[in-house]
């Protein structure tokens, strides 16, 4: 019966990911900012940062609920479960965002989702020290990705950077937390495959 319980609530986490309609706990950091005039050119642009930054999102979902799935240790697991609480906010964030710019989550999005669960999966099972190894090297990743983004967006997009830098501090929080747990360094051959594939997606996902 537990395992039915977790199976059904597994399932319901993946389809309002993938739906992007999860709840967020603490308020947009966007909130209170006004809209600034964009051009065409600039939407366009926000909007497909911001769809890779979803993407990225929904991929965290998946990652975390794999891990916090397969963990051995209760500490661990439940740290997973923090994580991937905080990062629903982000992805709320992220999926307002694109409604705001007019805008749609990525067209791949279950694709993404499968793909992060199943590697999740598989870090999950090489043990609790190199699941966590793997979060570090992700949120160092995904850290350096959002600070790029930063540079990246329209200077006009208020809204979106708020947004991004509020994400780029709980990345960097979430793997010192996993490092202080007794992260295993993940081997460089990991590290270089795991930008290979950030690479793919997040080219796509920007237009798809």
């Amino acid at each position: 019966m537990y395992f039915l319980d977790r199976l059904i609530t597994e399932f319901d986490s993946a389809l309002r990911t993938m739906a992007a309609v999860s709840a967020a706990r603490r308020p947009s950091p966007a909130a209170n900012l006004a809209e600034s005039e964009m051009d065409a050119k600039d939407r366009r642009h926000s909007a497909g940062l911001m769809r890779v930054n979803h993407v990225g999102e929904v991929c965290a979902q998946a990652l975390y609920q794999a891990q916090a799935r397969f963990a051995r240790n209760d500490a661990v697991r439940a740290k997973f479960i923090e994580a991937g609480h905080e990062e629903e906010d982000h992805l709320a964030w992220t999926a307002q965002r694109l409604r705001e710019l007019g805008s749609r989550p990525s067209l791949l999005n279950p694709l993404w989702y499968a793909g992060s669960y199943a590697l999740g999966s598989v870090a999950a099972a090489l043990g609790d020290p190199r699941s966590l190894g793997f979060v570090v090297e992700t949120e160092r990743q995904v850290e350096a990705h959002l600070n790029k983004h930063m540079g990246s967006l329209p200077a006009k997009d208020m809204k979106s950077l708020a947004i991004v830098a509020q994400m780029s501090v709980d990345e960097a929080t979430h793997g010192a937390t996993a490092q202080s747990m007794g992260a295993q360094p993940v081997p460089p051959l990991v590290r270089q495959s795991m930008r290979a594939m950030a690479k793919v997606m997040t080219t796509t996902a920007y237009y798809l």
